[in-house]
């Protein structure tokens, strides 16, 4: 794409998530998998890591992923509840930095969801003692086989170890690529109880 849409601060809208819809569903017949997202953790002495998630819940204040809590991203969101989100879309040129505040979702929200998974995919969390070390894939398989057998003619429960996270933002960056790297950058940050937008240099 040679000509790339110029983003502006009055380009925004006053609200992040108004936003972040509008660049998401723009992006909806260009991306196969436009749910992922990067998830940026670290620890309490502030060691990062960063993986890729699946969003799968955006309201008018959250953003949401789901995992297993024993993981090693569950971890350290437990220990240290604050991470980062990046989105990004490269045939439009964009991306989309979420900062913020982590909490733990409810277990009505985490079963619902859960209740809506593919069953292979519900064993799987059974059988997956997630950033843990398994010998080989057979030890994997075994596990699968052993959960299915268990809950063999009937629902699969969501483990208590697995659910959902939101991240509460505290900070938004909307970023246009623009050509010889003048990129153009937006800024959101709590104001209030609105946002200020203001434009930084790329």
């Amino acid at each position: 794409m040679s000509a790339w849409v110029p983003l502006d601060v009055d380009d925004c809208d006053a609200n992040p998530f108004v936003q972040f819809h509008r660049w998401f569903d723009e992006a909806r017949p260009l991306m196969s998998e436009r749910e992922a997202v990067a998830l940026a953790t670290s620890t309490t002495d502030g060691r990062p890591s960063v993986r890729m998630v699946l969003l799968r819940h955006v309201d008018e204040r959250t953003f949401g992923w789901y995992t297993n809590y024993e993981s090693r991203k569950g971890h350290e969101l437990s220990t240290n509840p604050h991470a980062a989100l990046l989105w990004y879309c490269e045939a439009l040129g964009r991306q989309i930095r979420v900062e913020g505040d982590v909490e733990r979702m409810g277990a009505a929200r985490s079963d619902e969801y859960f209740a809506s998974r593919a069953r292979g995919h519900q064993l799987g969390a059974h059988a997956s003692a997630q950033s843990t070390t398994i010998a080989n894939r057979r030890v994997l398989e075994a596990r699968v086989e052993q959960v299915e057998a268990r809950f063999a003619g009937r629902e699969v429960p969501r483990p208590d170890n697995w659910g959902g996270f939101e991240l509460v933002p505290t900070r938004f960056e909307f970023w246009q690529h623009r050509s010889d790297r003048l990129h153009d950058r937006v800024l959101y940050v709590p104001e209030g109880a609105t946002w200020r937008r203001e434009r930084q240099a790329p």
